[in-house]
């Protein structure tokens, strides 16, 4: 009761058929398959730098030097108009 059974498959199927188009299906299983790859490789290159980074010694961090206050530029303050009657 808790598997999909082939008739639920094929409904569904369908419905994604009419939904997204016989056109655009090969086109979205392609971009599909070219984000999972991007994946992999990133994935992959992030264990790798893993494994080489703790054989390697780790450089030291650099000292920056201490941040100077940033002051705003004093505004012009506007003089007020004399009105006369």
């Amino acid at each position: 009761m808790g598997g999909l059974s082939v008739s639920h498959w094929v409904i569904i199927l369908v419905v994604v058929v009419l939904l997204f188009g016989a056109k655009r299906l090969p086109d979205a299983a392609r971009g599909l398959g070219r984000s999972l790859r991007i994946f992999k490789s990133e994935v992959s290159q992030m264990q790798n730098e893993g494994n080489s980074s703790a054989d390697a010694p780790q450089p030291a961090p650099q000292q920056l030097p201490p941040a100077q206050p940033v002051h705003p530029a004093p505004q012009p303050q506007a003089q007020p108009e004399s009105k006369s009657l």
